[in-house]
């Protein structure tokens, strides 16, 4: 076929769409793949340290011990600490940013739940694998009360490449097992911001919550 004075083929230039269309999609393939390696990148260890500090209360920083993961996003000891704190870095499989520390009474408790879940059991189910398990005496629960402190932030507030991490709020934890309203003289709901109340009530996983105002 001739056009404006050239020759043209038309199944050459078919051809040739054809290739620029695969290649267009190659291309496009290959940033939504790197976009996803970024937004699940594993963090450095100094950086996963920090942020999973930011659950600790200023004394109990320095020595506590980080668990966290590693390149191949197995869960790891990251840092040995010398004192009662275990804290967690964020999961980097899950969206938002979320970190917490803990008592090591409840490590027994908290690893049996990270067990279950790698199974991939409901939350439900964890809740009451647990509970068969502690009135069992196969799984240990503190006697005393144990705290727990919680460090989270919206997914727009973290940035996944760099590990930084703005306007998180606390929530404190505090685990009575078989503790009830009753017993403790809490309500069954927070009646105002930062107020506590109790959760999960005459249960194992009864505990004193106690979450902080919404940021603006």
């Amino acid at each position: 076929m001739i056009l404006n004075g050239k020759f043209v083929n038309n199944r050459w230039g078919t051809y040739n769409q054809n290739i620029m269309k695969k290649l267009l999609l190659i291309i496009i393939i290959c940033h939504m793949g790197f976009k996803s390696l970024a937004q699940s990148k594993i963090q450095e260890t100094e950086v996963q340290i920090k942020n999973a500090l930011l659950a600790a209360p200023s004394d109990k920083k320095e020595s506590a011990a980080v668990y966290g993961y590693s390149a191949s996003k197995e869960f790891i000891l990251l840092r040995k600490g010398t004192n009662e704190f275990i804290c967690l870095s964020d999961d980097p499989h899950q969206p938002g940013f979320s970190v917490a520390c803990y008592h090591r009474d409840l490590e027994p408790f908290m690893k049996r739940g990270r067990e279950l879940k790698k199974q991939g059991k409901p939350v439900g189910e964890i809740f009451d694998t647990r509970e068969k398990e502690v009135k069992a005496g196969k799984l240990p629960m503190p006697k005393q009360p144990t705290s727990l402190f919680v460090y989270s932030a919206a997914k727009e507030n973290y940035d996944s490449a760099t590990g930084f991490v703005k306007n998180g709020l606390l929530r404190s934890v505090i685990y009575i097992p078989y503790a009830t309203a009753e017993s403790t003289g809490l309500p069954l709901k927070p009646e105002a911001p930062g107020m506590p109340w109790i959760m999960n009530p005459g249960t194992h996983g009864a505990h004193i919550m106690i979450n902080p105002p919404k940021a603006n």
